[in-house]
């Protein structure tokens, strides 16, 4: 009997609900509420468009303020200068057509909004309209594309004859590290080839020890390269694609899995110069502050010393974020001792293999 009365008052809930809903409707439909937008609503959105502008505004030239110290600074390369004065041409031109462009979108949404009985004026085309934002952008773009070539061209069509033989390396990617391969003496890297690759033993990188060239080749997990030298890096990949990028020497180029990529510069400070550039010390002094804070609250940090370092530029995976090497810029003579080192410890290995 009491699960009967659960039951009826159930029902008699739900009806009751139901003629409510009814009721609701009745009212809303003698209040003559549509989902047309009237002047209220016009002049309301009108507003926020005036209103999202300003902060827009607010926040790209705030935001530049704030975080202009955490720009790379100083180029490290040859063509560095270069390098950035294509970008800041770029932003020259991007941000007086950003303004003016998100001003006269969201004040013309304001100025014009819907009035009731307001009837909007039609074009069917207007051949002077469509010449002038076709022909500026295409004139610009040109422009640009074409600055891009000729830099390309002026870092990367050195003369072979003029100019010493660049010092040859490869960059070998892998989830998630990387590693370097000097060319030895002769300045020609043995042949490589995905097949060779032994994972059970030393040759991860799937070098082929039957190839002369291969002899002097020297492998290492940090890159040491002599300033003032050209660098000819030639980059593969094992497994995903990858993009080596050297940030403070305006360096990036795809490590594609089946293929070599290339890319080449010349150092111009050592990392001993550039720790002691002003934006770095500035940069240094500012992150040490910050885990001086972090240390008070009882977390284990070291004190931060400036290295020029190669990231992997794509989202390869989990461990993306950890893909780093070092990159040591030294002079002629340290980076001469340093490749003697090098080649000391494989003679070692060799014969301790053999």
């Amino acid at each position: 009997m009491t699960v009967f009365l659960y039951i009826v008052v159930a029902l008699l809930i739900a009806i009751s609900l139901w003629q409510l809903s009814k009721v609701i409707k009745i009212y809303k439909a003698s209040k003559l509420e549509t989902e047309v937008a009237n002047n209220a609503d016009n002049k309301t959105q009108g507003g926020l468009m005036l209103g999202f502008l300003i902060f827009l505004f607010l926040f790209v030239v705030l935001g530049y303020v704030a975080w202009k110290d955490v720009l790379l600074g100083t180029p490290a390369s040859e063509h560095g200068s270069t390098y950035d004065l294509l970008m800041m041409t770029s932003w020259a031109i991007i941000f007086p057509v950003f303004f003016l462009t998100q001003f006269l979108l969201h004040y013309f949404a304001y100025k014009y909004q819907g009035k009731e009985g307001g009837k909007a004026l039609y074009y069917s085309d207007n051949m002077k309209l469509e010449m002038i934002w076709t022909i500026i952008p295409v004139i610009t773009l040109t422009g640009l594309i074409l600055f891009g070539l000729f830099s390309w061209n002026d870092i990367m069509s050195y003369d072979f004859e003029g100019e010493e033989e660049p010092m040859v390396v490869e960059l070998y990617a892998q989830q998630f590290n990387w590693t370097a391969r000097y060319a030895g003496q002769d300045n020609t890297l043995g042949e490589a080839n995905v097949r060779l690759i032994d994972f059970d033993a030393v040759n991860t990188l799937g070098l082929d020890t039957s190839d002369k060239n291969y002899e002097d080749d020297v492998i290492t997990k940090e890159l040491h390269i002599p300033v003032g030298k050209r660098v000819h890096f030639k980059m593969r990949s094992q497994d995903v694609l990858h993009s080596a990028y050297m940030p403070h020497f305006r360096a990036q180029m795809n490590c594609v899995p089946g293929m070599v990529t290339e890319f080449s510069f010349i150092p111009t400070m050592t990392t001993a110069e550039m720790r002691k550039d002003e934006k770095i010390v500035a940069k240094v002094k500012r992150i040490n502050e910050i885990r001086a804070e972090r240390r008070k609250a009882g977390e284990e940090l070291e004190d931060y010393e400036f290295d020029y370092v190669l990231l992997c530029n794509k989202i390869c995976g989990k461990s993306h974020y950890n893909m780093q090497m070092k990159i040591v810029v030294d002079t002629p003579e340290d980076y001469a001792a340093w490749m003697k080192e090098q080649q000391k410890a494989k003679d070692v290995i060799t014969v301790a293999a053999n």
